[in-house]
């Protein structure tokens, strides 16, 4: 069964749409997948996250944000 990440973001953030490109990248190396959340439609995640954004969740942990951690990504997917 495949890991599936959150990732908490925004439709107009760039670092959003690069991070999104990377774990797309990632997914033709590894099986995994992914959601991404909009954290305006929701205030507690725009309070949690605000200007964290990007953020890499997996089972309540944060593995990144701001940029795509590859290496924390792909230690999770090893479990």
């Amino acid at each position: 069964m495949a890991l599936h990440f959150v990732v908490y973001g925004r439709p107009y953030c760039h670092l959003c749409h690069d991070l999104v490109a990377g774990l797309q990248q990632l997914q033709t190396r590894h099986e995994f997948s992914f959601d991404v959340v909009d954290i305006d439609q929701d205030a507690q995640l725009e309070e949690r996250f605000g200007t964290l954004i990007p953020v890499v969740e997996y089972n309540g942990k944060i593995l990144c944000n701001y940029f795509l951690d590859e290496t924390a990504i792909v230690s999770a997917l090893a479990g």
